[in-house]
């Protein structure tokens, strides 16, 4: 059910001498605290702690997968989506959603660990066709789940009607930030150098390659954006042509950078080991290979 975590003696030893001698303290301005002991979790914001954190809810991951309950892709069973401590269930029933939340709670109480209540929702996404009116409460450790219709998950929206209209404009917002940020402090810097830092920060267009589902609307307000963000770093006229000013600086489009990144994503996903990675990226009736499609198909038409 779960992957053989076992590692050397050595390993152990050191991780088991490091967390059992490390020391804390509260700095505030210049003030410092006295030093105290850590006795539970990782070190926050360390490189290890996030694969260690894994290693600890490792069987619960392997406990939730190997019920068979949830949803399922090409019959593998994936009811859980998990990344450290944030993690999703995946159900299409409330009966089998309460099924997997009691796993949790066992899990968490033989552990040492307990769920936040206020920091944990539910979620229903709509059928198509298929209005849901009423939905029974869900509960946690005995107290109902607030119910929501949007919640942000690794830093990317995702709302019960499965569009991306919200996290595209999310996008935007950042984009707008980093660019009046870049012309405050780089306006006496050379083209050379605002060329760098455009592309260091205005073309990350994060969790881009997964916008399938959009309005025209608001996926053009986004390519504005990133067009007048580079007009007003290199100080360029408010109406010049978009195509000739990336073509002159050597700078990769709005159109051109999405591509990119959805075919870097759609690289990575059919080469992934994952068996539910391989099961999206293999079959022709996916959304991310018919998005991915489109976009090419635009760009040479």
């Amino acid at each position: 059910m779960y992957q053989d975590t076992s590692l050397p003696p050595e390993i152990v030893s050191v991780l088991k001498y490091w967390y059992n001698n490390q020391n804390n303290a509260v700095r505030w301005a210049a003030s410092k605290s006295d030093e105290y002991k850590l006795e539970c979790g990782v070190r926050q914001g360390g490189l290890t702690s996030p694969k260690l954190f894994n290693l600890y809810m490792d069987r619960l991951i392997g406990e939730l997968s190997g019920t068979g309950i949830g949803c399922h892709i090409d019959g593998i069973c994936v009811n859980n989506i998990s990344y450290a401590d944030d993690m999703v269930l995946l159900s299409p029933s409330i009966g089998a959603l309460r099924k997997l939340l009691s796993i949790c709670e066992e899990y968490a109480e033989a552990h040492g660990l307990r769920y936040n209540v206020k920091k944990s929702e539910i979620m229903v996404f709509k059928a198509p066709k298929k209005e849901v009116t009423v939905v029974s409460p869900v509960s946690l450790y005995g107290t109902p789940l607030n119910q929501v219709t949007h919640f942000k998950y690794l830093g990317h929206w995702v709302t019960e009607d499965l569009k991306d209209d919200m996290d595209v404009e999310r996008e935007r917002r950042a984009l707008s930030v980093r660019c009046n940020m870049l012309a405050r402090r780089f306006a006496r810097c050379t083209e050379q150098v605002k060329v760098t830092l455009f592309r260091a920060f205005c073309q990350t267009f994060y969790t881009c390659s997964l916008w399938t589902k959009y309005t025209q609307r608001t996926y053009n307000a986004l390519r504005v954006q990133y067009n007048n963000a580079f007009r007003v770093l290199m100080g360029l006229p408010r109406y010049c042509s978009a195509s000739s000013m990336f073509a002159e600086a050597r700078v990769d489009g709005f159109y051109a950078v999405i591509r990119k990144r959805s075919a870097s994503l759609l690289s990575r996903v059919r080469g992934s080991p994952n068996a539910i990675l391989a099961a999206c990226g293999g079959r022709w009736d996916s959304v991310l290979i018919a998005h991915c499609i489109g976009l090419h198909a635009k760009a040479s038409a």
